[in-house]
């Protein structure tokens, strides 16, 4: 098996910081095209089956075919603008780019801010970001076009896009704000983990309580033709409270928790 520590330049400082060092020129990002997913070569730099970044082994996908997820993005500008990315490309702030941990390089997809239902589509040829609970870093001009750069974090979801794809509806009115009707925040919950045993997840209701952690939560599901108990803390108000309460569940041995937005 192939694996990498993944020594690139200034990906291991993006991936931290995963924001803009300061308030980059101004522009106009509505005259900046989405990316248009087109038939490409994987990158041999950007696609090892395995990598290390701040002792975590990230494993990356053998295909993006079906890739949906929810969670928490950032953004990535001047600091960064002209540095080599994980793919072997050169970052550009002001085109349709992001980065993720896992897919390969490159992968199409959309993203959709799940507060106004902005969507783009950006060629994802980075990797990161390894802030805990992000799942895309995106670039300066896409952040710009999905509202998010003044609070540096949206929650959104993330779909990768086939090559040929007939465009979503929501690109057609991606510059516009949501309609009044929707409702003002998604819900935001932090799992903690997922049990086939009830009283496994009771017992991690009881660990949570004990730590003054709540509210909790378990909510039976089906995983693979099982029923299981997911156990989550929520919902929350913001990404803030989300970072705070992950920092609290470490401090008390809980790890490897997850974002999720239903």
């Amino acid at each position: 098996m192939r694996t990498s520590s993944l020594a690139i330049a200034g990906v291991l400082a993006a991936s931290v910081a995963g924001c803009s060092f300061g308030p980059p020129p101004a522009f106009d990002a509505s005259s900046v095209p989405n990316a248009v997913p087109q038939a490409v070569t994987p990158s041999k730099y950007g696609n090892p089956d395995s990598y290390v970044v701040l002792g975590v082994r990230y494993n990356v996908l053998d295909s993006s075919d079906g890739y949906d997820e929810r969670g928490i993005a950032s953004w990535y500008g001047p600091g960064f603008d002209g540095k080599r990315t994980s793919s072997g490309e050169v970052y550009d702030m002001y085109q349709m780019t992001a980065a993720n941990k896992v897919l390969p390089l490159p992968t199409y997809a959309r993203v959709t801010n799940l507060e106004n239902h902005r969507s783009v589509i950006v060629k994802i040829n980075d990797r990161g970001p390894f802030h805990e609970n992000r799942i895309v870093d995106l670039s300066y001009a896409a952040a710009a076009k999905l509202g998010m750069l003044k609070k540096g974090t949206a929650l959104v979801e993330v779909k990768a896009v086939s090559v040929g794809a007939p465009p979503s509806p929501d690109e057609v009115a991606e510059s516009q704000p949501k309609p009044a009707s929707l409702p003002a925040h998604p819900r935001i919950y932090v799992q903690v983990g997922a049990f086939a045993n009830h009283m496994n997840a009771r017992h991690m209701e009881a660990k949570l309580e004990l730590g003054s952690v709540g509210p909790v939560v378990i909510q039976p599901a089906m995983s693979g033709g099982q029923r299981v108990y997911r156990v989550r803390v929520g919902p929350l108000a913001n990404v803030d409270a989300v970072d705070q309460l992950t920092r609290r569940l470490s401090a008390i041995g809980i790890d490897n928790t997850q974002v999720v937005i239903p």
